[in-house]
Protein backbone atom coordinates (compact mmCIF):
# COMPACT_ATOMS: atom_id res chain seq x y z
CA UNK A 1 0.00 0.00 0.00
CA UNK A 2 1.45 3.36 -1.05
CA UNK A 3 1.38 6.00 1.70
CA UNK A 4 0.97 9.68 0.83
CA UNK A 5 1.73 12.76 2.83
CA UNK A 6 -0.78 15.60 3.19
CA UNK A 7 0.54 17.56 0.18
CA UNK A 8 0.44 14.55 -2.12
CA UNK A 9 -3.06 13.74 -0.92
CA UNK A 10 -4.15 17.32 -1.61
CA UNK A 11 -2.60 17.35 -5.08
CA UNK A 12 -4.23 14.05 -6.07
CA UNK A 13 -7.77 15.11 -5.06
CA UNK A 14 -7.86 18.88 -5.41
CA UNK A 15 -9.43 18.85 -8.90
CA UNK A 16 -12.59 17.18 -7.60
CA UNK A 17 -12.67 19.41 -4.54
CA UNK A 18 -12.41 22.53 -6.68
CA UNK A 19 -15.24 21.30 -8.90
CA UNK A 20 -17.39 20.64 -5.83
CA UNK A 21 -16.56 24.07 -4.41
CA UNK A 22 -17.47 25.73 -7.72
CA UNK A 23 -20.84 23.98 -7.78
CA UNK A 24 -21.50 25.08 -4.20
CA UNK A 25 -20.64 28.66 -5.13
CA UNK A 26 -23.30 28.51 -7.83
CA UNK A 27 -25.87 27.12 -5.39
CA UNK A 28 -25.03 29.77 -2.79
CA UNK A 29 -25.41 32.42 -5.48
CA UNK A 30 -28.95 31.25 -6.24
CA UNK A 31 -28.14 29.57 -9.55
CA UNK A 32 -30.26 26.67 -10.76
CA UNK A 33 -28.23 23.54 -11.36
CA UNK A 34 -28.98 21.32 -14.34
CA UNK A 35 -29.90 17.69 -13.53
CA UNK A 36 -26.41 16.54 -14.57
CA UNK A 37 -24.83 19.10 -12.26
CA UNK A 38 -27.00 17.92 -9.36
CA UNK A 39 -25.80 14.36 -9.96
CA UNK A 40 -22.20 15.57 -10.10
CA UNK A 41 -22.71 17.48 -6.85
CA UNK A 42 -23.98 14.32 -5.13
CA UNK A 43 -21.14 12.18 -6.48
CA UNK A 44 -18.44 14.66 -5.46
CA UNK A 45 -20.02 15.08 -2.03
CA UNK A 46 -19.83 11.33 -1.40
CA UNK A 47 -16.23 11.25 -2.63
CA UNK A 48 -15.30 14.23 -0.43
CA UNK A 49 -16.85 12.48 2.58
CA UNK A 50 -14.60 9.49 1.97
CA UNK A 51 -11.62 11.82 1.53
CA UNK A 52 -12.45 13.51 4.84
CA UNK A 53 -12.50 10.15 6.60
CA UNK A 54 -9.02 9.41 5.24
CA UNK A 55 -7.77 12.87 6.18
CA UNK A 56 -9.05 12.49 9.73
CA UNK A 57 -7.26 9.18 10.04
CA UNK A 58 -3.96 10.05 8.36
CA UNK A 59 -3.66 13.87 8.62
CA UNK A 60 -5.82 14.90 11.60
CA UNK A 61 -3.80 18.02 12.39
CA UNK A 62 -3.33 19.22 8.80
CA UNK A 63 -5.25 22.03 7.12
CA UNK A 64 -6.58 19.61 4.49
CA UNK A 65 -8.76 17.92 7.13
CA UNK A 66 -10.25 21.24 8.24
CA UNK A 67 -10.81 22.27 4.61
CA UNK A 68 -12.65 19.04 3.81
CA UNK A 69 -14.75 19.35 6.95
CA UNK A 70 -16.00 22.76 5.82
CA UNK A 71 -16.49 21.59 2.23
CA UNK A 72 -18.66 18.59 3.06
CA UNK A 73 -20.66 20.64 5.57
CA UNK A 74 -21.55 23.11 2.81
CA UNK A 75 -22.38 20.29 0.40
CA UNK A 76 -24.56 18.53 2.98
CA UNK A 77 -26.53 21.73 3.57
CA UNK A 78 -27.03 22.23 -0.17
CA UNK A 79 -28.17 18.66 -0.80
CA UNK A 80 -30.35 17.88 2.20
CA UNK A 81 -32.31 21.03 2.89
CA UNK A 82 -35.43 19.60 1.27
CA UNK A 83 -37.74 22.57 1.35
CA UNK A 84 -35.41 25.15 -0.28
CA UNK A 85 -34.44 22.66 -2.99
CA UNK A 86 -38.09 21.80 -3.62
CA UNK A 87 -39.03 25.45 -3.76
CA UNK A 88 -36.17 26.15 -6.16
CA UNK A 89 -37.32 23.32 -8.42
CA UNK A 90 -40.88 24.61 -8.33
CA UNK A 91 -39.74 28.14 -9.11
CA UNK A 92 -37.60 26.89 -11.97
CA UNK A 93 -40.50 24.90 -13.40
CA UNK A 94 -42.87 27.87 -13.21
CA UNK A 95 -40.46 30.48 -14.53
CA UNK A 96 -38.67 28.34 -17.12
CA UNK A 97 -39.62 24.70 -17.49
CA UNK A 98 -43.31 25.02 -18.34
CA UNK A 99 -43.19 27.96 -20.77
CA UNK A 100 -40.02 26.69 -22.46
CA UNK A 101 -41.59 23.28 -23.00
CA UNK A 102 -44.72 24.91 -24.41
CA UNK A 103 -42.61 26.79 -26.96
CA UNK A 104 -40.56 23.70 -27.77
CA UNK A 105 -43.80 21.88 -28.66
CA UNK A 106 -45.31 24.71 -30.69
CA UNK A 107 -45.87 22.62 -33.86
CA UNK A 108 -47.97 20.19 -31.84
CA UNK A 109 -49.78 23.02 -30.03
CA UNK A 110 -50.59 24.68 -33.35
CA UNK A 111 -51.83 21.39 -34.81
CA UNK A 112 -54.05 20.78 -31.79
CA UNK A 113 -55.44 24.31 -32.04
CA UNK A 114 -56.29 23.81 -35.73
CA UNK A 115 -57.91 20.43 -35.00
CA UNK A 116 -60.08 22.23 -32.47
CA UNK A 117 -60.80 25.54 -34.23
CA UNK A 118 -61.44 24.40 -37.80
CA UNK A 119 -64.32 22.02 -36.90
CA UNK A 120 -65.65 24.68 -34.51
CA UNK A 121 -65.76 27.34 -37.23
CA UNK A 122 -67.13 25.01 -39.90
CA UNK A 123 -69.87 23.49 -37.76
CA UNK A 124 -70.66 26.86 -36.17
CA UNK A 125 -71.31 28.39 -39.59
CA UNK A 126 -73.38 25.37 -40.63
CA UNK A 127 -75.62 25.30 -37.55
CA UNK A 128 -76.08 29.06 -37.76
CA UNK A 129 -77.24 28.83 -41.40
CA UNK A 130 -79.06 25.47 -41.07
CA UNK A 131 -80.09 24.92 -37.43
CA UNK A 132 -81.65 21.54 -38.25
CA UNK A 133 -78.15 20.24 -39.00
CA UNK A 134 -77.42 20.36 -35.27
CA UNK A 135 -79.59 17.26 -34.82
CA UNK A 136 -77.12 15.11 -36.74
CA UNK A 137 -73.93 17.09 -36.21
CA UNK A 138 -73.88 17.47 -32.44
CA UNK A 139 -72.88 14.53 -30.21
CA UNK A 140 -75.69 12.66 -28.55
CA UNK A 141 -74.88 14.11 -25.14
CA UNK A 142 -75.48 17.63 -26.51
CA UNK A 143 -78.77 16.84 -28.23
CA UNK A 144 -80.76 17.64 -25.08
CA UNK A 145 -79.53 21.23 -25.27
CA UNK A 146 -81.13 21.87 -28.66
CA UNK A 147 -84.73 22.36 -27.38
CA UNK A 148 -83.48 24.73 -24.68
CA UNK A 149 -81.62 26.84 -27.23
CA UNK A 150 -84.64 26.86 -29.54
CA UNK A 151 -86.68 28.19 -26.59
CA UNK A 152 -83.92 30.72 -25.87
CA UNK A 153 -83.50 29.18 -22.43
CA UNK A 154 -79.79 28.83 -21.67
CA UNK A 155 -78.45 26.49 -18.99
CA UNK A 156 -75.82 28.94 -17.79
CA UNK A 157 -77.64 30.32 -14.74
CA UNK A 158 -76.09 28.61 -11.72
CA UNK A 159 -77.80 29.42 -8.37
CA UNK A 160 -75.45 31.11 -5.92
CA UNK A 161 -75.76 28.34 -3.33
CA UNK A 162 -74.77 25.73 -5.94
CA UNK A 163 -71.74 27.54 -7.35
CA UNK A 164 -69.09 25.88 -5.12
CA UNK A 165 -70.40 22.45 -6.15
CA UNK A 166 -70.69 23.54 -9.78
CA UNK A 167 -67.10 24.80 -9.73
CA UNK A 168 -65.90 21.44 -8.40
CA UNK A 169 -67.93 19.54 -11.01
CA UNK A 170 -66.68 21.77 -13.81
CA UNK A 171 -63.05 21.24 -12.83
CA UNK A 172 -63.61 17.48 -12.64
CA UNK A 173 -65.18 17.46 -16.10
CA UNK A 174 -62.35 19.56 -17.51
CA UNK A 175 -59.78 17.20 -16.02
CA UNK A 176 -61.48 14.30 -17.79
CA UNK A 177 -61.32 16.13 -21.11
CA UNK A 178 -57.67 17.04 -20.55
CA UNK A 179 -56.78 13.49 -19.59
CA UNK A 180 -58.51 12.11 -22.69
CA UNK A 181 -56.68 14.56 -24.97
CA UNK A 182 -53.34 13.79 -23.32
CA UNK A 183 -53.59 10.02 -22.88
CA UNK A 184 -54.97 9.69 -26.41
CA UNK A 185 -51.40 10.17 -27.59
CA UNK A 186 -50.73 6.55 -26.64
CA UNK A 187 -53.05 5.48 -29.47
CA UNK A 188 -50.55 7.04 -31.91
CA UNK A 189 -52.48 10.29 -31.46
CA UNK A 190 -55.74 9.02 -32.96
CA UNK A 191 -57.78 9.46 -29.79
CA UNK A 192 -56.23 12.89 -29.26
CA UNK A 193 -57.30 13.97 -32.75
CA UNK A 194 -60.80 12.69 -32.06
CA UNK A 195 -60.98 14.51 -28.70
CA UNK A 196 -59.88 17.82 -30.19
CA UNK A 197 -62.28 17.60 -33.13
CA UNK A 198 -65.29 16.49 -31.08
CA UNK A 199 -64.79 19.29 -28.55
CA UNK A 200 -64.40 21.83 -31.35
CA UNK A 201 -67.49 20.48 -33.05
CA UNK A 202 -69.44 20.75 -29.79
CA UNK A 203 -68.37 24.33 -29.08
CA UNK A 204 -68.94 25.51 -32.65
CA UNK A 205 -72.26 23.73 -33.03
CA UNK A 206 -73.72 25.12 -29.80
CA UNK A 207 -72.40 28.62 -30.56
CA UNK A 208 -73.81 28.64 -34.10
CA UNK A 209 -77.16 27.35 -32.93
CA UNK A 210 -77.34 29.92 -30.13
CA UNK A 211 -76.46 32.70 -32.56
CA UNK A 212 -79.21 31.56 -34.95
CA UNK A 213 -81.84 31.83 -32.20
CA UNK A 214 -80.56 35.17 -30.95
CA UNK A 215 -78.90 34.08 -27.70
CA UNK A 216 -75.31 33.83 -28.93
CA UNK A 217 -74.28 36.98 -27.06
CA UNK A 218 -75.78 35.69 -23.80
CA UNK A 219 -73.94 32.40 -24.25
CA UNK A 220 -70.57 34.06 -24.78
CA UNK A 221 -71.21 36.51 -21.96
CA UNK A 222 -71.09 33.39 -19.82
CA UNK A 223 -68.27 31.61 -21.67
CA UNK A 224 -65.78 34.42 -22.17
CA UNK A 225 -64.70 34.85 -18.54
CA UNK A 226 -63.23 31.38 -18.26
CA UNK A 227 -63.21 30.32 -21.90
CA UNK A 228 -59.84 31.65 -23.07
CA UNK A 229 -57.91 29.86 -20.32
CA UNK A 230 -60.07 26.74 -20.42
CA UNK A 231 -59.85 26.27 -24.18
CA UNK A 232 -56.13 27.01 -24.12
CA UNK A 233 -55.62 24.25 -21.57
CA UNK A 234 -57.54 21.80 -23.75
CA UNK A 235 -55.32 22.74 -26.70
CA UNK A 236 -52.15 22.35 -24.59
CA UNK A 237 -53.24 18.89 -23.44
CA UNK A 238 -53.99 18.02 -27.06
CA UNK A 239 -50.54 19.23 -28.10
CA UNK A 240 -48.96 17.06 -25.40
CA UNK A 241 -50.96 14.06 -26.65
CA UNK A 242 -49.90 14.69 -30.23
CA UNK A 243 -46.27 14.84 -29.09
CA UNK A 244 -46.64 11.35 -27.62
CA UNK A 245 -48.32 10.12 -30.78
CA UNK A 246 -45.57 11.56 -32.98
CA UNK A 247 -42.91 9.77 -30.93
CA UNK A 248 -44.71 6.50 -31.60
CA UNK A 249 -45.13 7.15 -35.33
CA UNK A 250 -41.80 8.87 -36.03
CA UNK A 251 -39.17 7.99 -33.42
CA UNK A 252 -36.38 9.18 -35.72
CA UNK A 253 -32.94 7.86 -34.89
CA UNK A 254 -34.01 6.78 -31.40
CA UNK A 255 -35.55 3.51 -30.44
CA UNK A 256 -39.32 3.91 -30.20
CA UNK A 257 -39.18 3.28 -26.45
CA UNK A 258 -36.54 5.98 -25.95
CA UNK A 259 -38.36 8.44 -28.19
CA UNK A 260 -41.57 7.87 -26.25
CA UNK A 261 -39.76 8.37 -22.93
CA UNK A 262 -38.32 11.68 -24.14
CA UNK A 263 -41.71 12.81 -25.42
CA UNK A 264 -43.30 11.72 -22.15
CA UNK A 265 -41.01 13.95 -20.11
CA UNK A 266 -42.07 16.95 -22.19
CA UNK A 267 -45.75 16.03 -22.23
CA UNK A 268 -45.93 15.50 -18.47
CA UNK A 269 -44.50 18.99 -17.90
CA UNK A 270 -47.36 20.41 -19.95
CA UNK A 271 -49.99 18.44 -18.05
CA UNK A 272 -48.55 19.47 -14.68
CA UNK A 273 -48.56 23.09 -15.77
CA UNK A 274 -52.19 22.78 -16.85
CA UNK A 275 -53.40 21.84 -13.35
CA UNK A 276 -53.35 25.36 -11.79
CA UNK A 277 -54.77 26.79 -15.01
CA UNK A 278 -57.68 24.34 -14.77
CA UNK A 279 -58.30 25.42 -11.19
CA UNK A 280 -58.30 29.06 -12.29
CA UNK A 281 -60.72 28.41 -15.17
CA UNK A 282 -63.03 26.30 -13.00
CA UNK A 283 -63.11 28.96 -10.28
CA UNK A 284 -64.00 31.69 -12.77
CA UNK A 285 -66.63 29.46 -14.40
CA UNK A 286 -68.20 28.64 -11.06
CA UNK A 287 -68.21 32.06 -9.44
CA UNK A 288 -67.79 34.84 -12.01
CA UNK A 289 -69.26 33.60 -15.29
CA UNK A 290 -72.80 32.90 -13.97
CA UNK A 291 -72.94 35.91 -11.63
CA UNK A 292 -75.59 38.26 -13.01
CA UNK A 293 -74.43 41.02 -10.66
CA UNK A 294 -71.16 41.27 -12.59
CA UNK A 295 -71.64 43.37 -15.77
CA UNK A 296 -70.62 41.90 -19.11
CA UNK A 297 -67.67 44.32 -19.66
CA UNK A 298 -66.09 42.98 -16.48
CA UNK A 299 -66.54 39.36 -17.62
CA UNK A 300 -65.01 40.13 -20.99
CA UNK A 301 -62.15 41.98 -19.28
CA UNK A 302 -61.54 38.96 -17.04
CA UNK A 303 -61.54 36.58 -20.01
CA UNK A 304 -59.36 38.65 -22.31
CA UNK A 305 -57.10 39.77 -19.46
CA UNK A 306 -56.40 36.26 -18.20
CA UNK A 307 -55.87 35.09 -21.77
CA UNK A 308 -53.41 37.89 -22.53
CA UNK A 309 -51.53 37.23 -19.28
CA UNK A 310 -51.40 33.50 -20.01
CA UNK A 311 -49.94 33.89 -23.50
CA UNK A 312 -47.52 36.60 -22.44
CA UNK A 313 -46.24 34.14 -19.83
CA UNK A 314 -46.10 31.17 -22.22
CA UNK A 315 -44.38 33.08 -25.01
CA UNK A 316 -41.98 35.27 -23.02
CA UNK A 317 -41.11 33.64 -19.68
CA UNK A 318 -37.72 31.93 -19.44
CA UNK A 319 -36.31 33.30 -22.68
CA UNK A 320 -33.26 34.68 -20.87
CA UNK A 321 -31.98 31.13 -20.28
CA UNK A 322 -32.68 29.74 -23.74
CA UNK A 323 -29.74 29.24 -26.15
Amino acid sequence: MVCMNADEFFQSRQADWKTLAALLERVDGGAHLAPDDVQTLGRLYRAATSDFALAQRDFPNQRVAAYLNQLIARAHAALYQDEPLALRRLKRFVTRGFPQTFRALWPFMLTAALLFLLPALLVGALTYAQPDSARWLLPEAAQRLIPQIEDKDLWTDIPANERPYASSFIMQNNIQVIFLAFSGGMTAGLLTVWAMMINGLLLGGITGLAAHYGVGWELWEFVIGHGVVELSVIVMAGGAGLRLGWAILRPGLLRRRDALAEAGRQAVKIVIGCVPLLILAGTIEGFISPNEAIPWPVKWAVGLGTGAALYAYLLLAGRDTEP
